[in-house]
Parts: C-alpha cells; structure tokens; sequence
C-alpha cells in the first residue's frame, strides 16, 4: 500500500524556523518526484517546492531563498526546511509524489499520491 506521511507541523512564530518531513512506505521516493504543496484558508492550493528524481530542485518565488527542500533516499524520507517563517506562509501543507523520469519538476498539482496534510501557523 503506497503511503505518504507528513510530520506534525506546528505553531511558529515569525522569523522562526521549522522542518517538515515525507515519509513513503510501499514505494521508493527517489524514484519518484515529490512535491510539497500548501493550501491557507480561502486560497487555492498552491506548490510550493519539489524535487525530481535526479535531485533538481524548483521553488515558488514567495519561499525562494527561504525554504529548502531535501531528501535522504536511506530513510525514504523529503524534508521542506523552511525558515525565516512569515504569516502569509501559514496552511496546510501537503507532500506528494509523481511517476516522471524528467531532469526538472513543475509546481502543478497534477500529483499521482498525496499526503494527509499536516497544519503550520505563523502568528506571534
């Protein structure tokens, strides 16, 4: 059974730092493209970074230079460190994965497999 499981999020203040994890079980994640999506209250859903199969990454301009995307193929695990944490950065993030064999990936939400969604708020 093909699974993907977010970490707990949580409650951060601005400025402040927080790293969330993918977790697969069922499937091998470096073989597949995995994207982390984020959806705020009223708004659509948005991508927010991914990372292909050969390790190339993409990033919307509102988290460029702020968030980094990762992963470790070992513990089958995509991590979105994401710093210098604002408001506006405050949703519902989601992880998910696609079959592609390209060298880059998109920030569309044509996404195969998705994860629960765990919640991250930025408020003082």
């Amino acid at each position: 059974q093909l699974q993907l499981v977010e970490s707990e999020g949580g409650l951060v203040q601005p400025g402040g730092s927080l790293r969330l994890s993918c977790t697969a079980s069922g499937f091998t994640l470096g073989n597949y493209v995995t994207g982390w999506f984020r959806q705020a209250p009223g708004k659509e859903r948005e991508g927010v970074s991914c990372i292909s199969r050969w390790g190339n990454t993409n990033y919307a301009d509102s988290v460029k230079g702020r968030f980094t995307i990762s992963r470790d193929n070992a513990k089958n695990t995509v991590y979105l460190q994401m710093n210098s944490l604002k408001p506006e950065d405050t949703a519902i993030y989601y992880c998910a994965v696609r079959s592609s064999l390209s060298s880059q990936c998109g920030l569309d939400d044509d996404y195969q497999y998705w994860g629960q969604g765990t919640q991250v708020a930025v408020s003082s």
